[in-house]
């Protein structure tokens, strides 16, 4: 018997959009819903469309001086000093009109999912608008204004649940971090290219949790050109292991799908193949360790076209229980729609083959460092 999983999407997410040269296009969004539906992905009472958060949603986890900035900017307000106090304003994170509705709305589906999770009406959903890891209490960064990451963690807390988040994208999850670093009852967990390279610098061993948290908190810093087998050989050294030991209620996953060899904003040398290989691995642990609860999210990726759609279809048919397998194939409507004229052919398949990623001459030197940071990690986190 399937088990009740819901697809949070709306058209309405296309409000998300900085401008029209920003790398974080909610485009990416409308064409993975598409793929989707091209094949046959969405049974009856699977997609659910969000509803905005409310201002005593997000006063949970963001300061009221705040939010009345991103409101003020959101109604066109010009950019002050104290915007830019407030991470507001700048390249990455620049005001536009509708902002904090269009925020609140990715916040809203999340949120949503995570209650449908907690009251059990769901036991699994995935919120392709969510995953904004950057945003702090007080300070908008890295594309994210507000974090709903933090705020679907409370809601499931609230039922009185222990939560694990385990965050995929190449980026450090730096704003769930700061936010639940003195929780104990939440374990965060976040895989990304090592801070020494990538924005934002942070996410190093060494940061475990502080207080009554120190040591619900494991950083797994990567070396750049990373593959798909050294990512996963770390995965399942620390992932599996840290689940048994906290013993979490529900996860949150993050599948910032950045990482992928296509990107153009990061290093990593990873393939659809990896993202498939974790949402399988990830269901797995949610059935073994969390009673089932799962609640996943969309997060950075900015390969629009030829990454995105593929890698979250993939996780989306992993959780309801249809999964894609290697011969899995996109349909050629969407292929013939979206090709762009006097250009490589789009990929024609859902899961990268294993030789998409030439192999460097260095990567068993990259796997070797790897392996060096596992070790270290593993001196020192009470969890593995």
């Amino acid at each position: 018997m399937p088990h009740p999983v819901a697809l949070i999407y709306s058209d309405a997410y296309q409000g998300y959009r900085f401008s029209p040269e920003h790398p974080f296009n909610p485009i990416r969004l409308r064409w993975t819903y598409q793929l989707i539906e091209d094949l046959h992905l969405l049974g009856p009472g699977e997609l659910r469309a969000p509803e905005p958060a409310t201002e005593e949603d997000l006063l949970r986890v963001h300061s009221p001086s705040y939010i009345a900035e991103v409101q003020r900017l959101s109604r066109g307000g010009a950019v002050r000093e104290s915007s830019l106090l407030y991470g507001l304003g700048t390249e990455d994170d620049p005001g536009f009109p509708g902002m904090h509705e269009a925020a609140a709305l990715a916040v809203g589906g999340t949120l949503a999912g995570a209650r449908a999770v907690a009251s059990g009406e769901l036991l699994h959903a995935f919120n392709i608008g969510g995953g904004l890891h950057h945003a702090f209490a007080a300070q908008a960064a890295g594309f994210c204004i507000y974090n709903d990451i933090a705020l679907g963690i409370l809601a499931l807390r609230d039922a009185g649940l222990r939560v694990a988040y385990i965050d995929i994208d190449v980026h450090h999850g730096d704003g769930v971090q700061e936010i639940f670093y003195r929780d104990p009852q939440v374990l965060t967990i976040s895989f990304h290219e090592s801070g020494r390279y990538l924005f934002p610098g942070t996410g190093a061993v060494e940061e475990l949790g502080a207080g009554p948290g120190l040591g619900a908190c494991i950083n797994v810093p990567l070396e750049p050109f990373t593959d798909d087998a050294s990512w996963l050989e770390l995965f399942e050294a620390v992932v599996p292991p840290a689940l048994t030991s906290f013993h979490p209620d529900a996860i949150v996953t993050l599948h910032g799908c950045d990482g992928h060899v296509l990107d153009p904003l990061a290093d990593m040398r990873l393939s659809t193949r990896f993202y498939w290989q974790t949402a399988r691995r990830l269901h797995e642990l949610a059935h073994e360790i969390a009673g089932g609860r799962w609640l996943a999210l969309g997060g950075g990726g900015y390969e629009l076209l030829r990454v995105v759609p593929r890698a979250w279809t993939l996780v989306w048919a992993e959780m309801r229980q249809t999964p894609a397998g290697e011969a899995a194939e996109v349909p050629a409507a969407f292929l013939a729609l979206h090709q762009p004229p006097g250009q490589p052919p789009l990929p024609r398949l859902l899961v990268d083959p294993p030789d998409f990623v030439p192999a460097l001459d260095r990567q068993a030197e990259i796997a070797g460092r790897n392996r060096a940071t596992l070790a270290r990690l593993r001196q020192i986190s009470p969890l593995l």
